[in-house]
C-alpha cells in the first residue's frame, strides 16, 4: 500500500480498515465509514472506484494507522 497507493484492491483497504477501526452504519452507497478513536469523532471514509481504492483515501487511512501506532493503541 505504501508503495503503491494508486493500485489498492478497494477490498484490501476495506479489510484494514476493518482490522484497525470500528465501522459505521452505512447508508447504501459505494463507501464505507470507519470511526477513528479521537477526539471529535474523526471518521476514516473509504469509496470503491471500479474495484480500486481511491489514492488519497489510501494515504488517510496509512496515516491514521501511523497515529495509533504510534499512540500505542
Amino acid at each position: 500500500m505504501r508503495a503503491s497507493n494508486a493500485n489498492v484492491s478497494y477490498q484490501d483497504l476495506k479489510k484494514v480498515c476493518d482490522f484497525y477501526f470500528e465501522r459505521r452504519p452505512s447508508r447504501g452507497g459505494d463507501h464505507e465509514t470507519y470511526k477513528t478513536p479521537w477526539r471529535g469523532d474523526p471518521r476514516v471514509n473509504i469509496q470503491n472506484r471500479n474495484g480500486k481504492a481511491k489514492p488519497y483515501q489510501v494515504n488517510q487511512v496509512l496515516a491514521a494507522i501511523d497515529k495509533l501506532l504510534l499512540e500505542g493503541k
